[in-house]
């Protein structure tokens, strides 16, 4: 009886310094990180966001936690529930989707305006823009463009009763999206566009099961693909300025964070962040050494990046 009793206490000893030992692991993980960056679940976006990971750990001595969501809607909930700390915006969708004012042409106006809206309403620091702009694009295959030698979406409607578009769900639904967009040029489908995950997207264009498709104007595959981005001579979609979004109870608590992202203010061309998407999709780089390179080809390294390569 008394040997029963003696095993049965070390278990329970046993087990309660496994627990407090859990306690103590899971205290010193949440401890450990004190900055959350997101991104909103597709390449371009996980490469910015490993950018204002990077950018932050190596200038300052913050740990920073990586993580990822599906939408602009999701991950600016997440921002100002306090989940995370930072992500990287688009000008455009933050003015017309979150703040749900009517397009405007101007980057400039959007901006400001979407600055002040940001601070008084979400008390969110918009920072400065990164350096370039990923606007819709609407997108046919190279041989259709040469054939009917078309540059423009103007010039594009005379061929749409021909056509079928594949336009992603976010796509058809948006303020600034396809709706608009058909009234604005008078896209007349031989059918109603089909609706398709972004990833299966230029598939559907290269094997002709849709004639014109929505993309993003620094995919890495259009030229890669040999495919044609029609002009927007309209210019009807507003300005899509990639930008910053922090907290501004993250910039108070840990000033250094808002220095350390100035740093990349300008600092991506169009053409750059088009070769970044490449490199990840195309060539299947790990995106934290595709980032290494191109902070390192900016002049951005530091001392630490040596040592986080080590």
């Amino acid at each position: 009886m008394n040997v029963k009793r003696f095993f049965r206490l070390c278990f329970l000893t046993f087990a309660l310094i496994i627990s407090l030992a859990s306690c103590q692991l899971n205290s010193n993980n949440k401890s450990s990180v004190d900055i959350v960056v997101a991104s909103k679940g597709f390449t371009e976006q996980d490469i910015l966001s490993e950018l204002l990971a990077q950018q932050i750990e190596t200038t300052t001595n913050f740990k920073v936690e990586r993580r990822r969501f599906t939408s602009a809607l999701v991950t600016h909930n997440a921002l100002i529930a306090g989940k995370i700390d930072a992500y990287v915006e688009y000008t455009g969708t933050a003015f017309t989707s979150i703040l749900k004012q009517k397009v405007i042409n101007d980057p400039k106006v959007v901006y400001d305006k979407l600055k002040q809206a940001y601070a008084q309403q979400f008390n969110l620091e918009v920072m400065k823009p990164l350096g370039f702009e990923n606007t819709f694009a609407m997108i046919i295959r190279g041989e259709d463009a040469k054939r009917y030698n078309i540059q423009t979406l103007s010039q594009a409607a005379e061929y749409t009763p021909q056509w079928r578009g594949g336009f992603g769900y976010e796509f058809v639904e948006r303020e600034d999206g396809f709706p608009g967009l058909a009234k604005t040029y008078d896209f007349r489908f031989a059918k109603p566009p089909r609706l398709m995950e972004l990833g299966l997207i230029y598939r559907a264009l290269l094997q002709k099961q849709v004639d014109m498709i929505n993309g993003n104007s620094t995919d890495g595959q259009i030229a890669r693909l040999g495919l044609v981005v029609l002009k927007d001579d309209k210019q009807y979609f507003p300005p899509y300025e990639a930008a910053p979004i922090v907290r501004q109870a993250t910039l108070r608590k840990y000033p250094e964070v808002k220095k350390a992202i100035a740093q990349l203010s300008g600092k991506i061309t169009a053409d750059e962040m088009r070769q970044l998407n490449y490199l990840v999709e195309g060539e299947l780089q790990d995106i934290k050494d595709v980032v290494r390179e191109f902070r390192k080809s900016k002049g951005l390294v530091s001392p630490k990046d040596n040592i986080s390569n080590s």
